[in-house]
């Protein structure tokens, strides 16, 4: 891929960053305002519990998690400055900056709740950012991540025609480094030392998606879910 977002060896990594920033930051809103609904519905009520929200946007899943007696303290960490100056109206803490340059001031083992929406296809290193991130959970945490399947049928059938379009939204989207399947997002977890309890399609499937898959007797599910959706915890 080309553009503002290729590395070139005479890129810095101060510069890097900077580039990211830019692309981020020309998203529309609603690409930081947005609440997570299937990773709050998870959650159990706990009002005592420490969340941290890596890729906060605007705060709103953080915020709903406080709101719905989820957590009673949560924290950000945010790479945007403008989406963060609004987080920080609905939440305890938030951090800004990028998480691969970033050792947030959280004690170790003092989180109970970390949260992953649509992040680590971004980070250059998401296994060494798990493993930072290991550090401050405590044992038995709650781990909820999610990122875009790149097993889709609509993947293979952009690849039967000899194409690899990246937009700038979505799955495709062009500030992606990175890409996942079920199975290797369920890798990446396990190699960074994180118990994974379930992998699967962040939605049931509808309509026609879930009759191909039932035609195929639910053996190829990963080709039907846009959408990867992990559920975790820490030993």
């Amino acid at each position: 891929m080309t553009g503002p977002y290729t590395e070139s060896a005479e890129t810095s990594h101060s510069e890097k960053g900077n580039e990211w920033q830019l692309a981020y930051g020309s998203k529309q809103k609603k690409y930081f305002d947005g609440a997570r609904r299937t990773f709050l519905d998870i959650l159990p009520q706990n009002s005592q519990a420490r969340l941290l929200e890596l890729g906060c946007g605007e705060g709103q899943t953080a915020a709903s998690a406080l709101a719905e007696g989820k957590c009673g303290w949560a924290c950000g960490i945010e790479l945007c400055d403008g989406p963060a100056a609004e987080a920080r109206k609905k939440l305890n803490q938030v951090i800004v900056g990028d998480i691969e340059q970033l050792s947030p001031d959280l004690a170790p083992h003092s989180v109970d709740i970390l949260l992953m929406s649509e992040v680590l296809e971004h980070l250059r290193d998401p296994h060494s950012v798990l493993v930072k991130l290991r550090g401050l959970m405590k044992p038995g945490a709650i781990v909820l991540a999610g990122s875009p399947n790149v097993c889709d049928y609509t993947v293979f059938l952009m690849l039967l025609r000899g194409r690899w379009d990246c937009e700038r939204d979505g799955m495709m989207d062009e500030t992606h480094l990175r890409w996942f399947t079920p199975a290797t997002y369920r890798r990446l977890f396990e190699s960074a030392g994180y118990v994974v309890d379930r992998v699967g399609p962040a939605v049931p499937l509808r309509g026609k998606r879930r009759l191909a898959n039932a035609l195929l007797l639910r053996r190829f599910e990963y080709l039907f879910h846009t959408q990867i959706e992990l559920r975790a915890h820490c030993s």
